[in-house]
């Protein structure tokens, strides 16, 4: 007989406890989106920042409401990859969300090389942003390649320290009010004249989503849970609504401290707040713990990319060549290099806001599949409880996330989707090309109950 914490043959120890699971949820969702994307969406709605915020907190509640039955109805499956593999057993479609997973990691990552570059940096150096983030990648990979252990524990430092930073914020837009300054009213406008509002909210919230990112993650951790039926749904709707709470103060905060105006488009816009506050914190401070923010997020997902790729090497569907592993440091340096090198590349060729835009033009597209396969297994059975969401969740969550692809695709021009299937088709050549050298087909399908087509560990918010 098995202890609840011990490991039975073949399967992974569960020693993740309610609380620690809840530290994962809000660790694996805050991070550096609320920092870097305030400006943009004050860009698209104004001043009714928050309002968006609300609204891509809507979205992501409904589709962990559907997240929390599969997870708890398949605690052994790992990852929307794997989900959508039982629903609609289609290798294919199975590797493309797979690769969509992927890529939306490498563009995340690639979005907070960008901010790096950014306006919080220029209080220290005048750097070129390609440089910098050649070089914000370059370290990250390289800590990247000193262990996993390493990593998760910078993580841990990072998130505490972007916590600090983001009551600094709120703190110094009370004292900014308190003073008499700020303006209350800027909290209901919704931009100019010319601004069609549901339009405007809808391109903010998908813009707010990438926040948002990185509670469909956490679902990879469930065959380690402690009674993930009770644990799962409790820490992820406490985490997520902790995290809302803490944006919603923050976007509020800024919007009514110093306006839409000065906000907007800016790569460090709570900056702007800490400037204007009598609380004395230097605006070189703040512009410290905003980069540790952006190192987080970028570091998160560059681990998941990294394992994502050798995962997906061990499969078969990628080169083998990305399975290998360095003796010395025990982690996968060819897999290292390569979501580097293309987290680099991302960002040198693309901008701050058309990279938050593909992440989630990606991940949107993998939600909605996760709410489509949710309804199409809602006919399976299995031998144990489970969580039963609402019937209207999976078509809510559904409808939520193709109305948000709908209008980005409608109002945001041909480069960020073309980006986005750039991206997938190149890891569809190179499944393409390891299938021809072995002779076979499409490939073998991942195994179901594993990651590697699932992904782990992305952190956008």
């Amino acid at each position: 007989m098995t202890s609840e914490g011990a490991s039975a043959e073949g399967r992974l120890a569960r020693r993740i406890t309610p609380g620690l699971l809840l530290a994962l949820v809000v660790g694996n969702v805050l991070g550096a989106g609320i920092y870097v994307v305030v400006g943009e969406v004050a860009a698209d709605v104004g001043g009714a920042v928050w309002v968006a915020f609300a609204i891509a907190f809507c979205v992501a509640g409904v589709s962990a409401l559907t997240l929390c039955e599969l997870v708890t109805k398949y605690p052994g499956a790992s990852g929307v990859a794997l989900y959508v593999d039982r629903a609609f057993g289609r290798p294919l479609l199975t590797f493309a969300v797979g690769v969509a997973v992927l890529a939306s990691g490498l563009t995340s990552a690639a979005t907070a090389a960008r901010a790096f570059g950014g306006d919080y940096l220029a209080e220290f150096w005048s750097v070129e942003p390609v440089l910098a983030a050649g070089v914000f990648v370059g370290l990250l990979a390289a800590l990247n390649y000193w262990g996993v252990v390493e990593s998760l524990r910078a993580n841990v430092v990072m998130t505490a320290i972007e916590l600090a930073g983001l009551a600094i914020v709120i703190v110094a837009a009370v004292l900014i009010v308190g003073e008499g300054g700020g303006d209350v009213s800027r909290a209901i406008e919704f931009g100019d004249g010319d601004v069609i509002v549901p339009v405007a909210l809808l391109g903010g919230a998908a813009v707010a989503f990438f926040a948002f990112l990185g509670f469909e993650d956490v679902a990879n951790m469930s065959e380690e849970v402690r009674r993930p039926r009770v644990a799962y749904p409790r820490a992820l709707f406490v985490g997520l609504a902790l995290v809302a709470v803490v944006y919603l103060a923050v976007a509020l905060a800024a919007v009514i401290a110093v306006g839409p105006d000065r906000l907007s488009g800016s790569s460090g816009p709570l900056l702007a707040v800490v400037e204007e506050s009598p609380l004395g914190v230097g605006t070189r401070l703040f512009a410290l713990i905003a980069l540790v923010a952006v190192a987080n997020t970028a570091l998160a997902n560059l681990v998941m990319g990294s394992r994502l790729l050798y995962g997906m090497a061990g499969q078969g569907l990628m080169p083998s060549p990305l399975g290998m592993v360095d003796p010395r440091r025990a982690t996968p340096w060819v897999a290292v290099v390569s979501t580097g090198l293309l987290a680099f590349v991302l960002a040198a060729t693309g901008d701050l806001a058309g990279l938050a835009r593909t992440t989630v033009l990606l991940l949107l597209s993998v939600l909605l599949l996760m709410n489509l396969s949710a309804l199409r297994l809602r006919r399976d059975t299995v031998p144990h409880e489970h969580l039963t969401a609402p019937a209207w969740a999976p078509w809510l969550g559904a409808g939520l996330c193709l109305l948000l692809l709908v209008n980005q695709l409608a109002t945001g021009g041909w480069v960020d989707p073309a980006r986005a299937a750039a991206i997938v088709a190149l890891g569809a050549a190179l499944h393409w090309m390891r299938s021809r050298r072995r002779g076979g087909g499409g490939g073998p399908a991942p195994e179901p109950g594993r990651s590697a087509a699932g992904g782990g560990g992305r952190r956008a918010g």
